[in-house]
């Protein structure tokens, strides 16, 4: 079975309700209608309720077979507006900017979630991902045991030039600019705990270098290698190994050649880049050159799942994002 069917197949087995932040998108409405048919769960679609009633029947749907919440003329907009006017006051935010907050569709959306009226929400199609991540920092907040907020992409190798195949993570494509060391260790580990609800099967967690097991020696170097020993020790049955160059993580060939005592044996299935800068360019490369399908960005540390789009993303990729919002929801 192919991953991303696997991860569709974890959705339908327990499907959640899932709030898509902006429901008056073409691509997010025929993203929700297809959800709905292939029984991932429940969706919201946010938006003026005339307007995402049209794209539903453009679609070929109808009002219902989705909820639609118009954050202007909603029950719950005032529920919202205390909420967030509650959690928001100690920023300066009073009773009136509350109100005039929950009325934009993000705001609105992760407050769905952080009101247990929905299980994750997505943004990101029409939003910036600074707007779509910053709204979910602010209202659904860190989870207790995460360090920090980060992201993974989901990389799928599934076509035929592949000569490796699967679903490979790569962190931090798109949040943390340059983690320390104890960052980068907490990013492993979400990583790692990410991939394995995902997937269904053991991460092998790779601490990417430009240097393999000492074969250069610098402050980066060093950087990977004591976030891997600071992930080590609080985690001691997560399997991973660094500092490795991505061929020693990627090639069996090439790991007996340069790291032949390497548990992870050229296996390695999530990969934490040492820096924003290079696994922004790393998952490109991958996507663009390679081929590689990538679903992302995966938010990961939040309390509740939240997750981001690209601005060009096609109806395809909401969709598969959903699944994946499913996946988190139920693994919490």
């Amino acid at each position: 079975m192919k991953p991303l069917d696997k991860i569709l197949q974890t959705a339908r087995q327990a499907p959640r309700h899932i709030v898509l932040a902006e429901g008056e998108d073409a691509r997010v409405v025929a993203a929700a209608l297809r959800a709905k048919a292939e029984g991932l769960g429940d969706i919201t679609l946010v938006g003026r309720h005339d307007i995402v009633g049209d794209r539903l029947r453009e679609q070929g749907g109808s009002d219902g077979d989705v909820r639609i919440e118009d954050p202007v003329t909603s029950a719950l907009t005032e529920r919202f507006a205390c909420g967030y006017h509650q959690l928001r006051r100690s920023k300066g935010v009073d009773r009136q900017a509350a109100e005039t907050a929950v009325r934009e569709n993000l705001v609105f959306a992760a407050m769905m979630v952080r009101e247990d009226e929905a299980d994750g929400t997505i943004g990101g199609a029409v939003a910036t991902t600074a707007d779509t991540v910053r709204t979910a920092l602010q209202v659904i907040g860190r989870a207790p045991d995460a360090g920090l907020v980060s992201s993974f992409f989901l990389m799928m190798l599934c076509q035929p030039h592949h000569a490796k195949k699967g679903a490979f993570v790569f962190s931090d494509c798109g949040l943390v600019v340059d983690p320390d060391a104890t960052g980068l260790a907490d990013i492993a580990a979400m990583s790692a705990r990410s991939y394995e609800a995902l997937l269904g099967d053991r991460a092998k967690v790779a601490m990417l270098s430009f240097s393999t097991n000492g074969s250069a020696a610098h402050d980066r170097v060093s950087k990977v290698v004591e976030a891997t020993n600071i992930a080590r020790a609080a985690h001691p049955d997560l399997l991973i190994d660094g500092e490795l160059q991505f061929d020693t993580a990627f090639v069996e060939a090439v790991s007996s050649a340069k790291a032949p005592n390497s548990a992870l044996h050229g296996q390695a299935n999530v990969f934490i880049f040492p820096n924003l800068d290079a696994a922004n360019i790393g998952y490109k490369i991958a996507q663009r050159i390679g081929g590689a399908t990538a679903i992302g960005p995966v938010l990961q540390g939040l309390a509740k799942p939240a997750n981001d789009l690209s601005r060009g993303c096609t109806a395809d990729d909401v969709f598969h994002m959903i699944a994946v919002t499913v996946v988190q929801a139920a693994a919490r």
